[in-house]
């Protein structure tokens, strides 16, 4: 199957909606918004995440993300910008005894794959071209949160329990393990 990859644009709208599927038509949902929220932020306040994320796609000078479609169909999207965009990120305490500040790095903070597409190498499309995208914006090297599947003590792994990636995909296009926050959840960089 081709895969190609493009911007999350507002144009394109419709196109990420499609990807979330019925996870979609709720505004409450995740929406990839949970990196973005302070550490601190109350998980109980109710938030419109759609729309929050639709008019960050509107009004951002860099797309937030991007967009995996096979042909014509939207299959898969990645969040990716600088770390330091992530606040879940670098505040989140087991992160930060691993992470060194460092502006020039970029966080490939979650992929969404449409559940039919899975395991036909949208992710791994999604994972090169956030590489390419951070790479083109000036990035110094690119990371990742990813599961480690083959740690896990559960026998099958649905798509929300791998919603950062894996290893596999993460070692595949080169990324190299630097630091682990659980036996399970290492941090993958590749320098560019």
């Amino acid at each position: 199957m081709s895969v190609q990859v493009r911007p999350a644009t507002p144009d394109r709208w419709s196109d990420l909606v499609t990807v979330f599927g019925r996870r979609g038509k709720d505004p409450s949902w995740c929406w990839c918004r949970l990196f973005l929220r302070p550490a601190t932020c109350e998980a109980s306040e109710p938030a419109d995440n759609r729309d929050a994320l639709r008019r960050e796609i509107t009004h951002a000078a860099l797309p937030p993300g991007l967009l995996a479609y096979a042909g014509d169909h939207p299959v898969g999207w990645t969040r990716v910008g600088p770390r330091s965009d992530f606040p879940r990120v670098s505040g989140n305490r087991a992160l930060a005894k691993v992470l060194t500040e460092d502006p020039g790095v970029w966080w490939v903070t979650c992929f969404a794959v449409d559940s039919r597409h899975r395991r036909s190498g949208v992710g791994s499309a999604l994972l090169k071209a956030a590489v390419e995208f951070a790479r083109e914006h000036g990035a110094t090297a690119v990371e990742g949160h990813p599961v480690d599947v083959a740690a896990l003590s559960a026998a099958r792994v649905g798509g929300s329990g791998i919603f950062t990636g894996t290893v596999a995909m993460f070692s595949a296009a080169g990324f190299t393990e630097v630091a682990r926050t659980y036996p399970t959840r290492p941090v993958m960089r590749l320098l560019l």
